[in-house]
């Protein structure tokens, strides 16, 4: 009877074990991978649609930046990093295992890695690294870097590598050029494609001790040393505060690479740094860097035409759509202040600003008025929801703001002719309503809670856009004032979200992930460093996140990222500013570009090259 059932429990195993076999056997090296659907780019491709392949080489590239930089360390909180030192990806001095395209949703192509491997619940990924890689000074990059890196950043790095890394539980060496990640739990879409995109760092140099054992250099310190890297360029020349230049790297490892195939044209590019963007802007004038994307529409409309290289045709001046996601730039509340705790107050004071006129008055009209944090792209939310949005939506009725179901999301209007008494006047009944009375002083109060607060800010463009909010502000009882300070201190009081309210961005792409937990979610809330800016802390939201992260398909994720933007706007976390969907580009004639630019970026210092 025992020898009956051990045949049969062999019989009933033998199915099982062809079934995982067969399921090993799929499992197969390839050159790259897409977050959802197929690659563009085969394993035989020969360069981007996006570059010119027949590119020169030479010539210096000068671009210039706005502030200051202390550090050459991008991965940690500490200090401000210097222009070109990438945060995540490859970058001018590092290489990462793989590199998205900037015209697939979210592809990527083997770098330092020549192929990945993973199942399709994507619940481990493995990489295979290229056996050529090697650091600038000669060595090997090894699995052992690999591991390094993750441990490192996600231990001593920024929070943000803490929130896109965090579903790793695994990290294991199977040998000098294999490394394997495996996953907390199945499903995580997007998380092999992140775990890809890392920069990798080499664990020989962050580790070199001296006479006495010691470690030369700590990961975690902020330094202007220029460190070790594997990508085309090395630094140069640091002048801290002032700039930074990169020359090519000799015998680079990735030079005959496909995808680099016209890129990297420049033998040096040197970023300059200003104090105040209109001397920076007559420093492009005078010839002092060769290429600026223009941000002030006032001064595209008004300074360019006057130029007198402008007039002669040796500046180059250009508009170029683009597709790119503008996410969404405003005015963001920290309701972790008493002051903006009440949704009811946040909307009330959307009231005030009156972007309509100073679109007018200051960008020519060319401004489009922003109203979804994935505003250009098909993830914003419009109309009222519909399908699987709403059937993802109406899990949380109760939870969510009732508006979302009834009403689409806009930020107030006004006739744009200086006139704003009419929205004044619905943000006083929403404030009155809100129990907000006028105290002896003309400032409104509640329970001890005075309706005053800074606008803190690092950029004295945004004053002329800031003033007259703050001029609305008052006639209807808010005491607002606009203070500006350097880069430094501002980015130190962000990381410590001592600050009321700000002008702060949040960029998106057109694949949003793991990093929206960076932006929104609960436990990102009270850490310093985060992108949480607004201080978020809900359940729902939290929730819409994992289902952003675990969509199976384009379908799935489109209508979970459309479900978040609803809550988030009937929040009223922040008052939308705007966005422009083409690049402003402005170059002297010796610098010339591909005819075909991506619609993601321009790609300045990695596509464009020097006229011979």
């Amino acid at each position: 009877m025992r020898h009956l059932l051990l045949i049969a429990l062999m019989l009933f195993a033998l199915p099982a074990a062809a079934n995982a076999q067969e399921q090993a056997q799929e499992v197969r090296p390839e050159h790259g991978v897409a977050m959802h659907g197929g690659l563009k780019y085969g394993p035989d491709y020969t360069h981007l649609s996006y570059v010119n392949p027949a590119a020169p080489k030479g010539g210096t590239l000068k671009l210039h930046t706005i502030g200051s930089f202390d550090s050459l360390n991008p991965f940690i909180v500490k200090g401000s990093p210097a222009a070109g030192m990438s945060f995540i990806r490859s970058s001018m001095l590092y290489s990462s295992l793989m590199q998205n395209t900037l015209d697939e949703p979210f592809s990527l192509y083997g770098i330092v890695a020549e192929s990945i491997e993973m199942p399709e619940d994507r619940s481990y990924v493995t990489f295979n690294l290229r056996e050529g890689a090697r650091w600038h000074d000669g060595k090997p990059i090894t699995a052992a870097d690999v591991k390094w890196t993750f441990n490192a950043l996600v231990e001593k790095g920024a929070p943000f590598f803490r929130a896109y890394w965090g579903d790793v539980e695994n990290v294991k060496i199977e040998n000098d050029r294999r490394v394997t990640f495996t996953f907390k739990r199945a499903g995580n879409m997007e998380l092999p494609l992140i775990i890809a995109e890392m920069t990798i760092l080499p664990k020989h140099y962050w580790e070199e001790k001296d006479a006495n054992g010691n470690n030369v250099r700590e990961f975690g310190d902020s330094s202007l040393a220029p460190p070790l890297g594997s990508g085309p360029y090395k630094i140069a020349e640091v002048k801290p505060g002032h700039s930074i230049t990169y020359t090519r790297a000799e015998n680079w490892w990735g030079a005959d690479h496909p995808y680099f195939k016209g890129m990297y044209n420049f033998d040096r590019i040197q970023f300059d740094y200003y104090r105040d963007n209109n001397v920076a802007l007559e420093a492009f004038f005078a010839g002092e860097y060769d290429v600026r994307e223009e941000n002030t529409a006032k001064l595209w409309h008004t300074s360019y035409e006057n130029a007198s290289a402008v007039k002669s045709g040796e500046i180059i001046k250009e508009e170029i759509d683009n597709t790119r996601p503008a996410g969404m730039q405003g005015f963001v509340y920290n309701i972790r202040r008493d002051v903006f705790k009440d949704p009811a107050v946040r909307e009330a004071l959307a009231y005030a600003y009156d972007f309509e006129w100073a679109n007018k008055q200051f960008a020519h009209g060319t401004y489009t008025r922003t109203r979804s944090y994935f505003e250009n792209s098909e993830l914003a939310a419009k109309g009222l929801p519909k399908g699987r949005e709403l059937e993802i939506l109406q899990q949380y009725a109760g939870q969510i703001p009732a508006r979302i179901f009834t009403d689409e999301y806009f930020p107030p209007v006004t006739k744009g002719d200086g006139n704003n008494r009419q929205n004044l006047r619905i943000a006083m009944e929403l404030l009155d309503k809100a129990g907000y009375e006028m105290d002896e002083d003309g400032v409104r109060s509640k329970d001890g809670v005075r309706l005053e607060f800074e606008i803190l800010g690092s950029n004295p463009v945004f004053e002329r856009w800031v003033l007259p909010f703050t001029q609305s502000l008052e006639r209807i009882g808010v005491a607002a004032n606009f203070r500006i300070v350097d880069s430094a201190q501002f980015q130190n009081r962000i990381n410590e979200y001592d600050y009321d309210m700000t002008i702060g961005t949040f960029g998106q792409s057109n694949s949003p992930g793991n990093e929206q937990r960076d932006f929104w979610g609960s436990e990102k809330a009270d850490i310093p460093g985060s992108r949480n800016l607004i201080g978020v802390k809900d359940q729902v939201v939290d929730a819409l996140i994992e289902t952003i992260i675990h969509a199976h398909n384009r379908e799935e994720l489109v209508a979970s990222v459309r479900a978040l933007d609803r809550v988030l706007l009937w929040h009223h976390y922040v008052i939308p500013m705007w966005h422009y969907p083409k690049w402003r580009i402005a170059h002297w004639e010796n610098i010339q570009r591909p005819d075909n630019l991506s619609g993601i970026s321009p790609a300045i210092a990695t596509t464009w090259w020097h006229k011979e």
